[in-house]
């Protein structure tokens, strides 16, 4: 059977990724007590029936503390009896999740208790929920996305992975906007020429082919591409013998139009000879 936990913060679209794998024909539950995952999963190994074959629960801070830290162990001894385990944390930044408690007027769930501000509700969520954060398998980040674009996400990442050992994911991002936070490994590509001054490019994007001719001839932005290539080539074989699950490549320019899009475009190119399901996101680019 397939169990996949899911957690994050409070507003950062658990309750939709939970939605979204309900509809892929997981059995779902929501905040679902930690000490009760063991026995769920005992129950449902009983059955021997396709409904509960797959099973996503969702584990939040309304659990009490203790039991949050039992949750590391509970993990260890599920994946020991070779259940297929995995656990998706979503996150994003504390002023997105401030913004969005305040459109929505949603009591956040520990403002309930010892009489926290929504601010100092948010920071001691991150703190409390850090036992299964640690353990995360795929994190991702939402402070960017809408609930579409997260629902897309979760079904290409973890519904896309299949049958495939690693799940891939190249993206590029402007350092101006941030790093983002779900990221494994994280390439600067400031430093090589920038199609944004050159006037004739500045309002295109490394999608658009004057601009792709114009990096392509940059010498030092062929030796990044084959540096980066060369360095994921060796080590992804490495990271997937090692069983991870899950691997987020992002590349990054200042603002994440040209260089960092370019750059990650011609990755994933390259990848696919090995890497099929391979999937790329740009973080900055407004596409249809």
């Amino acid at each position: 059977m397939k169990l996949v936990v899911i957690s994050g913060r409070s507003g950062s679209g658990k309750s939709a990724a939970l939605h979204l794998l309900e509809d892929l024909g997981f059995f779902s539950i929501d905040n679902l007590p930690v000490g009760l995952l063991s026995p769920l999963v005992e129950q449902a190994l009983q059955q021997q029936d396709t409904q509960h074959a797959r099973i996503a629960a969702s584990i939040d801070a309304r659990n009490l503390p203790q039991d949050l830290h039992q949750f590391p162990e509970i993990l260890r001894h599920l994946r020991h009896r070779e259940i297929d385990c995995e656990v998706l944390y979503l996150d994003a930044s504390e002023k997105v999740l401030f913004e969005r408690f305040s459109a929505t007027r949603r009591k956040h769930p520990l403002t309930r208790q010892d009489s926290l501000s929504l601010a100092e509700a948010i920071a001691y969520e991150q703190q409390l929920l850090e036992p299964i954060a640690n353990l995360a398998d795929l994190r991702l980040d939402t402070t960017d996305l809408s609930v579409h674009q997260l629902r897309d996400l979760i079904c290409q990442r973890v519904e896309g992975k299949a049958g495939h050992p690693m799940s891939i994911l190249v993206e590029s991002f402007g350092f101006k906007h941030g790093v983002p936070l779900d990221a494994d490994l994280v390439f600067d590509a400031r430093c090589l020429p920038n199609p944004y001054w050159e006037t004739n490019l500045r309002d295109l994007t490394g999608l658009d082919v004057p601009v792709q001719a114009f990096l392509a001839e940059a010498e030092e932005v062929q030796h990044m591409q084959a540096d980066i290539y060369q360095l994921l080539s060796h080590w992804l074989p490495r990271y997937q013998a090692s069983n991870r699950s899950y691997m987020t490549i992002a590349v990054g320019c200042t603002g994440g139009q040209h260089r960092s899009v370019y750059l990650c475009e011609a990755l994933v190119g390259a990848l696919r000879a090995d890497y099929p399901q391979v999937q790329i996101r740009h973080r900055e680019l407004k596409l249809p």
